[in-house]
């Protein structure tokens, strides 16, 4: 469907008390900010901005991100009651570096982030080291890859790479660091009891991540039964990891003695004894970086495992509707909110039942195939009238993400969804009820 630009003049989100709540969906680009406000009886709307950013690459990046945090600014009076911040890839904390002289100007009651981030939890130091290393190491292959001739292996590694920031810019950790620097940090755990709200009368519940190792590295589907929409990926390769760690031993020969790839086609030595007559050597003659060959599987599961490290909130309304957003949850987070349950003044409160109550969903990991269950996913919506999708399109094909967002999704999401399915690369057509736009945002009237 082709992108149609819409100018539609727009009330001032919180000023109609005719709505519960206006949800304001940013078209950065591909990448997720979302703001919400909830009218109060006594005082201003209670503001909740969840995550700030777009993808690397993304043209005028920074005047697109410094144009969402100036309406951000304005929309909320300077005002933000709690800013959530969901995981550290940089198509969500990008805005926070790259519009920050007028983030500057914005006053925040409260970071909410997940446990990951917490200085003093061992699985938290856990992660964090793993990820450092992994990134560290999954560089330094890249770069081997381009010495030697793999453009097309490098470019895959480097555009996973991309989700922690630019190489030698700003990374992820900086972003996330200058955010929690905005307010007072809470970290969240889906063990925490809901957070209840008087005016609005509200209730804020964290479903993820869970605090278990195993299940934020389960970030795929099962072969044999698929939680998921779609086709299973490969499994990661066991040895991975050991093969990429900067300290790797596995590697043919020390870095003193190797020799980019590409250099030896003009070295006489190379030429006679090498590659041979021809500009192609025999295969059997090549050892190469034929040990980088799980590269791009071991930046594939960095990118999962730190999605599955998302916080994911839901929003409860006194009539028992339900906001949902996941950020980039996969499988094991997902999975976790089976067993989630919290006593409410007298009544028991399931993470199943807060899906089935659920009547806009923020579409995980923007609509790829491993970020929305099915059986304990989106069929357990039974009320759902919104899902919005915070995806480009065009960028993801670049990036080589060809089915993002996965067409099995869009059409389940478009059969469950009462109202339809918004996503910020195209406009509505027909226009969906209660769903208001202009080519900044599109404003969902709840």
């Amino acid at each position: 469907m082709a992108k149609k630009k819409i100018a539609t003049k727009l009330k001032v989100p919180g000023s109609d008390t005719a709505h519960r709540a206006t949800i304001r969906m940013y078209r950065q680009g591909l990448g997720d900010c979302f703001l919400i406000t909830i009218p109060r009886k006594k005082t201003n709307p209670l503001r909740i901005l969840l995550d700030c950013g777009v993808i690397l690459g993304t043209q005028n990046a920074v005047d697109k991100m410094t144009q969402v945090a100036k309406d951000i600014v304005k929309e909320t009076g300077g005002h933000v009651d709690i800013l959530v911040a969901t995981h550290q890839h940089w198509d969500h904390l990008s805005g926070f570096i790259q519009a920050s002289e007028t983030f500057a100007k914005l006053k925040v009651g409260e970071v909410w982030v997940a446990w990951t981030e917490d200085p003093d939890d061992p699985l938290a130091k856990e992660l964090r080291q793993e990820r450092a290393e992994a990134i560290t190491a999954l560089r330094m292959s890249a770069a081997t890859m381009t010495m030697a001739g793999d453009e097309e292996g490098a470019s895959e590694v480097d555009n996973l790479l991309g989700f922690f920031g630019a190489a030698g810019g700003a990374s992820t950790e900086d972003a996330m660091n200058a955010v929690m620097k905005m307010g007072k940090p809470r970290y969240c755990r889906a063990t925490d009891d809901p957070v209840h709200l008087s005016d609005p009368d509200v209730r804020l519940y964290v479903l993820g991540p869970p605090h278990d190792a195993k299940q934020i590295r389960r970030t795929l589907p099962s072969t044999r039964d698929p939680e998921t929409y779609g086709i299973a990926a490969h499994q990661l390769s066991e040895n991975v990891v050991a093969a990429l760690l900067p300290d790797d031993s596995s590697t043919p020969f020390s870095d003193l003695r190797a020799i980019p790839f590409a250099i030896t086609r003009g070295m006489d030595f190379f030429r006679k004894h090498y590659w041979g007559p021809g500009e192609e050597a025999p295969e059997w003659r090549k050892i190469d970086t034929s040990w980088l060959g799980g590269a791009s599987e071991l930046a594939l599961a960095l990118d999962s495992a730190t999605n599955n490290t998302s916080l994911v909130l839901a929003i409860e309304f006194p009539d028992g509707d339900v906001l949902l957003f996941v950020a980039d949850a996969q499988v094991g987070n997902w999975l976790s909110w089976t067993d989630l349950s919290w006593d409410v003044e007298g009544r028991k409160v399931t993470g199943p039942d807060l899906l089935a109550r659920t009547i806009f969903y923020k579409v995980g990991h923007h609509g790829s195939h491993n970020a929305t269950l099915r059986a304990a996913g989106l069929e357990l919506m039974k009320n759902l009238s919104l899902a919005a999708i915070p995806v480009d399109h065009e960028m993801a094909v670049k990036k080589r993400w060809a089915n993002m967002p996965l067409p099995e999704l869009v059409k389940a999401l478009g059969s469950k969804a009462g109202n339809g399915v918004v996503r910020i690369d195209e406009a509505p057509d027909p226009p969906v009820r209660n769903v208001t736009a202009t080519d900044l945002y599109f404003d969902f009237l709840i």
